[in-house]
């Protein structure tokens, strides 16, 4: 692997830690980092009463580079995946969806609630 590809893999995993840490104190349970499917992989699941997010994390250098770090192409993957295990988390008739957290230095995570409208 590049060592452009060790610093983006190794941001990568800094921010969904991050972000993971930004769900649990808005009173999200996390159940699952990087679970990987044969469809695609998972950055994030959590819970809270009656609902499952499956969420994708996009770390970016720049704020203003936000706007483009997310797209249907991605989110279709992360669809894919969540049907291959989303059964597995969401067993008690919780509710599901796709979620996504934008992270960059200095601004504030933004969630953006069910992303994956198909």
């Amino acid at each position: 692997m590049s060592e452009k590809r060790v610093m983006a893999d190794k941001r990568g995993r800094e921010g969904e830690a991050e972000a993971a840490r930004w769900l649990t104190q808005q009173g999200w349970e996390v159940l699952g980092e990087r679970v990987k499917t044969k469809l695609g992989e998972i950055d994030l699941i959590a819970r809270k009463p009656g609902l499952v997010a499956f969420i994708e994390v996009k770390w970016r250098s720049r704020a203003a580079d936000l706007a483009t770090a997310i797209d249907e192409r991605r989110l279709a993957r992360v669809a894919a995946a969540v049907e291959a295990v989303g059964h597995e988390y969401a067993a008690n008739g919780e509710d599901m969806r796709i979620d996504v957290i934008l992270l960059a230095p200095g601004s504030v995570p933004r969630h953006i609630e069910n992303a994956w409208m198909p």
